[in-house]
């Protein structure tokens, strides 16, 4: 989703500020509060669409829930109303009531749910064994291999789906692909995160996952956050455009997940899981 806003662009010619103006397109960021069980789960900044496939990328990352089918349903509140331009009051489609096959997962007393971000004090190993106790059982056996001249295409290959961000520059994309080099599913979204929990939600309700040959491709740097929801996916390869945190290669490296970064142009560097990426 984009907008268009006015825009008063300054540049330099022969010693002088130039002005022009001019529209821009922006993409749109706005609030989407979650809530199942009788709760808020969490509010998160999204690009608004796909909200569904967020919502369930989201509750696998934290375990909530583990296949689409046990999200019975969602729905937008009808009491989250704003005035219109016109003064007509309107859904502004930024909270959703999910319905749980198994409310009890969720877990009770709390305002938001997460095993940790990068804005939270927790410790870092305690965020590890977090995590090992509930990844997929096959995450770590690293039978699957990739051809490095695959993961090399995957970033130009999502870059060329961006077409949102062709018109903004301003959207981070993440794809779920396999070794073949084919991407099943991808996503656009102001925050890397949501973008990661939309693609791994559609591919979730498309049948896409779990797959063990599955790869997340990201145009972001490799955070923690970013490798737990591809752990709980039970994905065991990441690629990122951008550098890693130390706590992410610590993760992968500890759940036996290959994780590639610099992943653009000619060249990547991979920080764990090597043999899984060939000649």
């Amino acid at each position: 989703m984009t907008v268009r806003v006015p825009v008063e662009r300054l540049h330099t010619s022969n010693g002088a500020i130039m002005r022009t103006r001019r529209p821009d397109v922006l993409a749109v960021e706005e609030p989407l509060e979650i809530r199942a069980a009788g709760q808020v789960i969490t509010v998160t900044m999204r690009t608004p669409g796909a909200d569904l496939d967020l919502v369930h990328g989201y509750l696998l990352a934290e375990g909530i829930i583990d296949a689409a089918d046990q999200v019975r349903g969602a729905r937008y509140c009808a009491g989250a109303v704003a005035t219109g331009p016109e003064g007509v009051e309107q859904n502004t489609y930024n909270v959703l009531d999910v319905d749980l096959l198994d409310p009890a997962r969720v877990p009770t007393g709390v305002s938001r749910v997460t095993m940790s971000t990068s804005a939270c004090g927790v410790c870092g190993s305690a965020s590890i064994d977090a995590i090992s106790a509930r990844v997929p059982t096959h995450l770590g056996r690293g039978e699957v291999r990739v051809a490095a001249d695959v993961v090399l295409t995957l970033a130009g290959a999502l870059r060329e789906r961006q077409s949102v961000f062709e018109k903004t520059g301003g959207l981070h994309a993440a794809a779920v692909a396999d070794v073949t080099g084919h991407i099943h599913t991808h996503a656009e979204d102001v925050g890397r995160h949501n973008a990661v929990d939309k693609t791994i939600g559609a591919a979730l309700r498309a049948g896409s996952l779990p797959r063990e040959d599955a790869i997340l491709v990201v145009t972001s740097r490799a955070s923690f956050e970013i490798v737990q929801k591809a752990a709980m996916a039970g994905i065991a390869i990441v690629a990122t455009v951008s550098a890693p945190s130390s706590l992410a290669v610590e993760t992968a490296a500890t759940l036996g997940m290959t994780l590639i970064a610099f992943a653009r142009g000619d060249r990547c560097n991979v920080y764990s899981g090597f043999e899984r990426v060939t000649d």
